[in-house]
């Protein structure tokens, strides 16, 4: 595989500072893959209608990239919960239903699959303890950011040395949705009305999801960023479920953010 042909992940100045601790990490794009068509490039999406052999070494690449092979990428069948499970030494290659891991094993690779929602990716890399987590509207709104922090505090991380990014995600100017969404979230916290802008069409809005996660993040007593990376805004580079919505396409592809730490 020449270098024009392997992935080429974005990387959070705010986890580099990690990769002394033996901690990589890396926020996956499009390039790199063998997927073709609609799912051009890098679809590790086992839950799309892609080639799943094209998956698979899509799905190869990304663990090589770590240095593991394919068997240590933890992947979850992710549900849009607050649920949060632990990874460890000896994982299996199973899927549970979840949408955030966390572990204190070397050797796993920790994935999260998203097309707009937010991946966001943990490191305490002093006590070595990472973590990763798939927020979408329901799942930050559900908690599973403030959970995945606590799984990975019962596994020995501190919360004060955590660190969390998220990767690139649908941005405000790209989201709009209706008076129903905006008044589930106002009815949950009425300072989350700060996250909504009116939008073109009379009664709807336009809703900031990347201001949110880093908002709970930090509320949650971690130090938190954001990519600023916009998913819908980049086809070239991101797969996007709802630029594909409104482009009447058939399905999507799935990119990846992953981190682990490596053997000592």
């Amino acid at each position: 595989m020449s270098t024009a042909d392997q992935p080429r992940p974005i990387t959070a100045e705010s986890l580099d500072t990690a990769f002394a601790a033996g901690i990589r990490h890396g926020f996956f794009t499009r390039d790199g893959g063998v997927s073709e068509g609609i799912y051009r490039g890098l679809n590790v999406g086992l839950g799309s209608n892609d080639d799943p052999e094209k998956v698979r070494e899509n799905r190869r690449r990304v663990s090589a990239w770590f240095g593991l092979p394919p068997d240590r990428l933890a992947t979850a069948h992710q549900v849009h919960s607050p649920d949060v499970v632990v990874v460890t030494a000896e994982y299996d290659g199973s899927r549970p239903q979840a949408d955030a891991q966390v572990t204190a094993s070397p050797g796993v690779v920790l994935g999260v699959l998203t097309a707009d929602c937010g991946p966001i990716l943990f490191a305490d890399p002093e006590n070595r303890v990472i973590g990763a987590a798939h927020a979408g509207w329901k799942g930050a709104l559900a908690g599973v950011l403030e959970n995945t922090i606590e799984a990975m505090i019962a596994l020995g991380a501190q919360r004060d040395k955590i660190r969390a990014t998220l990767g690139p995600s649908i941005s405000q100017a790209s989201y709009e949705v209706g008076p129903e969404f905006v008044d589930r979230f106002i009815a949950t916290d009425r300072d989350f009305e700060a996250f909504f802008i009116p939008s073109a069409k009379p009664g709807h809005a336009m809703f900031d999801l990347p201001g949110l996660t880093v908002r709970r993040l930090n509320r949650a007593g971690v130090r938190a960023d954001s990519i600023g990376i916009c998913t819908y805004a980049a086809p070239e580079t991101f797969f996007s479920y709802r630029r594909t919505t409104h482009a009447g396409e058939p399905d999507y592809g799935r990119q990846i953010s992953a981190i682990a730490m490596m053997e000592d």
